[in-house]
């Protein structure tokens, strides 16, 4: 209303020319620019297209799942005002809380299933080269990894492997400085079956988000993985 003239243009940019190069389902596109939104700390854009993609291009679980994920990588400083948000929306859309429990883990094996989907993700070997590097006191990092990034929430129903991997590359495509785990979790893509296309689709729809340094960035990294 106060500026049609930056209304148009980003209209049309991010709505319309941008998905003329992307292969992505209307529901990782939706998933993408959620993610990136959290990560950006953009909850005003992230509650209008939740608000328009609910219930037509994502489910309230699969929310629930972006939202649980994103905390482990953006953390629950960044993460903690997109609760709010989801709630209110949640609310408005007459959506019961809380959603049905999609943990697959408990505080005895939640380790043990964590490390089983790092192997599966990163390779066996890698894993234990990590652990290998690590300074003693710094083991604990790992532990964390394991169980609390992989085994509380990886391991949980509601998104598959490949949707997890997607969502985490573009939580980390758009914090911006994270480009040692921007290469780990490319390979993860890889090893998920999210080809170089795919993630060169999901940088396309969240160009506009993120600005063009952290998508040259993200996508010097994704072809120096996939040479």
């Amino acid at each position: 209303k106060n500026d049609p003239e930056f209304h148009e243009i980003f209209k049309n940019f991010a709505f319309g020319e941008v998905f003329e190069h992307s292969t992505l389902s209307e529901k990782d596109s939706v998933l993408a620019i959620l993610a990136s939104l959290i990560a950006c700390q953009s909850p005003k854009a992230f509650k209008k297209i939740l608000l328009s993609a609910l219930d037509k291009d994502i489910t309230p679980q699969e929310v629930k799942e972006l939202l649980y994920q994103s905390v482990a990588y953006v953390g629950f400083g960044r993460a903690h005002n997109f609760f709010g948000v989801v709630i209110k929306v949640f609310d408005k859309k007459g959506i019961e809380m809380p959603l049905e429990n999609r943990s697959n883990t408990n505080p005895q094996n939640r380790y043990e299933k964590g490390l089983e989907i790092q192997n599966r993700y990163f390779g066996e070997d890698f894993i234990k080269a990590m652990k290998e590097n690590t300074p003693e006191d710094q083991q604990h990092f790992n532990r964390f990894l394991e169980g609390y990034c992989f085994g509380d929430f990886y391991t949980r129903d509601g998104l598959n492997d490949q949707q997890r991997e997607l969502i985490t590359f573009v939580f980390l495509s758009s914090l911006g400085g994270c480009e040692n785990q921007l290469s780990g979790h490319t390979q993860g893509n890889l090893s998920v079956g999210n080809d170089k296309e795919k993630l060169i689709s999901a940088i396309t729809v969240i160009m506009p988000y993120i600005g063009f340094p952290r998508t040259l960035n993200a996508l010097a990294i994704v072809n120096e993985i996939f040479k």
